[in-house]
């Protein structure tokens, strides 16, 4: 299906009287911001680790916040790969007693059961990956609903909301780090790369775009 189907299909679920201001906001989709740490950058062959989401939400002004947050330690798949430089970058620790992980599958399903509460209660039709170099994070979670076999899966196959790109624009910076502190957002570098810190971050920093450029003039919300 292409890009241009995919959004016919949608706009064909939409109702014609859309009344709810995050889905006028979108048009019809749900910003979910995600963010995974993996055995490497293969997303084919390396294990997911941990995953992350945040939901978003708006208030009666029309400004968006981060809602709610999951957060899962996941086993690796049989026969994953794991690169040893990838859990020395992370800092996680496989045998940990604490670690406490989570087959893909029930992580996934509780993630995609609240995703799916919030579509709902937003009016929206479908969820959009938010996340920080978004086609990763992205290509981690296509390629665990792949492996699982799930059949509803509440977000859009292959578009995305990158937080990189909205910072080179809004901040001049694309690291993570470097673009919360040019947005006044407090960033620990301590605290880095767990994959619930930098979902929180890049909610806040996602959020904190979208609701600068609508204080600037940038965006109408167009009443029905």
């Amino acid at each position: 299906m292409s890009e241009e189907q995919f959004e016919d299909e949608l706009d064909g679920n939409l109702p014609n009287d859309t009344r709810h201001p995050m889905a006028r906001r979108f048009r019809g989709y749900l910003p979910v911001v995600v963010d995974v740490e993996c055995g490497g950058f293969n997303c084919t062959t390396d294990a997911l680790l941990e995953i992350a989401a945040v939901t978003i939400g708006m208030d009666e002004q029309g400004l968006l916040f981060p809602e709610h947050t999951h957060f899962f330690r996941v086993e690796p798949f049989a026969g994953a790969n794991i690169e040893a430089a990838a859990l020395e970058f992370t800092g996680i620790k496989l045998d940990h007693p604490l670690r406490m992980a989570v087959a893909e599958s029930h992580a996934l399903g509780e993630i995609f059961r609240s995703v799916r509460k919030s579509l709902k209660a937003n009016g929206c039709k479908r969820a959009i990956l938010v996340g920080h170099n978004s086609s990763f994070d992205l290509g981690f979670l296509n390629a665990a609903i792949a492996r699982c076999d799930i059949k509803r899966n509440p977000f859009h196959p292959f578009s995305s909301f990158d937080t990189a790109t909205l910072a080179g624009l809004a901040y001049g910076q694309t690291v993570l780090a470097k673009a919360c502190q040019a947005a006044g957002i407090d960033f620990d570098g301590r605290e880095a790369h767990s994959a619930r810190y930098d979902t929180e971050k890049t909610a806040e920093l996602f959020c904190g775009i979208v609701n600068r450029w609508k204080e600037m003039g940038g965006w109408e919300d167009y009443e029905s």
